[in-house]
């Protein structure tokens, strides 16, 4: 397996300080929780929302003699995620302590992987939006278990613990530092939500913490030394990180412009403010004392184990948007939206089998998705089918109704009124066809405008005027094709 060169940057990446030009360099260490049912070393369930410390095991709460068991679906899930990463699968890997203090780590320690991860390098290659693709190397894939939460906003004078979380599996992906802007950052964690989510690894809910990234930021002049890094800890959206990132960049530069110098710590985003702030100075990996977890035997996979899981991989983002590209001849914008998760894929797949690729494609981006982010749905809710849309696109390639009209139908179905044929049906919404009904309502424009008449037949673009009479006369039913044709005939247009 080979990997390409670390990132080179250009001149278009370069941030303008006040004396001159800085090399902004970005790393990104993302925590994915693993889609599974049970915790990583115990039977407790995962589920979200639930009751305040009713998801807990004896082992998540530390209690003395309870002995941790590898949950092998999660191992699975952590080989799954590499494989889609191209990212080399260490048959032996090992559990370590990693030993510091929080109230909501009952253990006084965290199970993680330090030195023997269970995957190693790999790449995935980005493309941020408006700019050229770029390859963005993995350091490492490692599974460690997750920690409590401290609630400080129930009380003035108390703080809260909650271990619903405390064990809950995580897959930390920690990227090689070849990013080098906010764009590119945001569009690697989109990338790699777009690939935990199409192999069912990861949900992938940033809202929900489920995928969350501590961003690592530092600046240099071109081509020179290394910067002191800064990390900021758990954003949890795109946004954020690109707001993070520009806030971050400039506190840098500012700083070592003035003459001072850069305090490697760790620091938090606030989203309101816009700005970072202080959490902690930043520990080094020996500040937490690593050592093999005695209780736990390292992790020996074998061929077989890795081949059974690598032939189950479904189709990646990647790999589908190119293939919709030379399937469906869609435009990359197009094919990119489409395969931005698994389900609007199989949702167009679905729509666009049989009928105009590109018309799918629209009616899918344009009138679904806009009724769905007005109704603030998910895909999986949207109350039209895939088969409905597909359904109502037949009515409108077999000129049963209008494409204007269609916008109608649409509509009514969104709001659970039926099918397509059923509304059609219902509300007498058939095209009017008959050439002889046409024509009747094309004489009646053209002798109530007579006006009108001299000028279009001076100048065919007016023709327009008459279309949007007939149309309305007719209620939007005429077929426009039969319309146009005969005021050109009768017009001489």
């Amino acid at each position: 397996m080979t990997f390409t060169a670390p990132r080179v940057a250009d001149e278009s990446d370069f941030l303008q300080g006040e004396t001159g030009p800085w090399e902004l360099i970005i790393g990104l260490e993302v925590h994915a929780q693993v889609a599974s049912k049970a915790k990583l070393f115990s039977g407790a369930p995962t589920e979200f929302g639930a009751e305040p410390n009713t998801q807990v095991s004896l082992v998540d709460a530390g209690l003395p003699g309870m002995l941790p068991v590898v949950n092998e679906f999660c191992v699975e899930q952590a080989v799954r995620t590499g494989l889609g990463l191209n990212a080399q699968i260490n048959k032996f890997s090992r559990f370590d302590r990693k030993n510091y203090f929080y109230v909501d780590l009952p253990q006084g320690y965290q199970i993680s992987q330090f030195e023997f991860p269970v995957v190693g390098e790999g790449e995935i290659e980005i493309t941020p939006e408006g700019g050229e693709p770029v390859t963005v190397g993995i350091e490492r894939l490692h599974l460690e278990q997750d920690a409590g939460k401290s609630v400080h906003d129930l009380s003035p004078d108390e703080t809260y613990v909650d271990l619903n979380r405390s064990g809950v599996a995580l897959m930390e992906i920690v990227s090689k530092p070849d990013m080098r802007s906010a764009a590119e950052a945001s569009a690697y964690v989109d990338a790699l939500r777009q690939i935990v989510r199409a192999l069912g690894t990861c949900d992938g809910d940033m809202e929900k913490g489920n995928l969350r990234a501590d961003v690592n930021v530092s600046v240099r002049r071109p081509g020179g030394e290394l910067g002191t890094r800064c990390e900021i800890k758990n954003v949890n959206s795109l946004r954020f990180i690109r707001q993070a990132i520009g806030y971050e960049a400039r506190r840098h530069i500012e700083i070592l412009e003035a003459g001072g110098t850069i305090d490697q710590e760790t620091r938090l985003f606030d989203s309101v403010k816009g700005e970072t702030r202080t959490m902690r100075s930043k520990e080094d990996a020996h500040d937490y004392r690593y050592f093999p977890d005695p209780d736990l035997l390292p992790l020996q996979l074998d061929d077989a184990f890795i081949e059974r899981i690598k032939a189950d991989l479904p189709e990646l983002p990647a790999a589908r948007q190119a293939r919709f590209v030379s399937e469906y001849g869609l435009p990359a914008y197009d094919a990119g939206v489409l395969t931005a998760d698994k389900a609007k894929g199989d949702y167009y797949e679905a729509v666009a089998k049989g009928r105009d690729a590109k018309i799918a494609a629209n009616w899918m981006m344009g009138d679904l998705f806009g009724a769905l982010n007005a109704a603030e749905l998910e895909l999986d809710d949207s109350p039209v089918s895939a088969d409905q849309l597909g359904g109502l696109l037949d009515r409108i390639s077999d000129k049963t109704i209008s494409g204007k009209i269609a916008k109608q139908v649409f509509a009514k179905m969104f709001e659970g009124g039926g099918t397509a044929d059923e509304i059609i049906e219902r509300e007498g919404l058939k095209q009017v066809t008959d050439m002889g009904a046409i024509e009747k309502l094309v004489d009646e424009a053209l002798a109530a405008n007579p006006a009108q008449v001299e000028k279009a037949k001076a100048n065919p673009k007016l023709l327009g005027f008459f279309v949007g009479q007939v149309m309305k006369a007719s209620g939007g039913k005429a077929n426009p094709q039969a319309v146009n044709k005969l005021l050109r005939e009768k017009l001489g247009g």
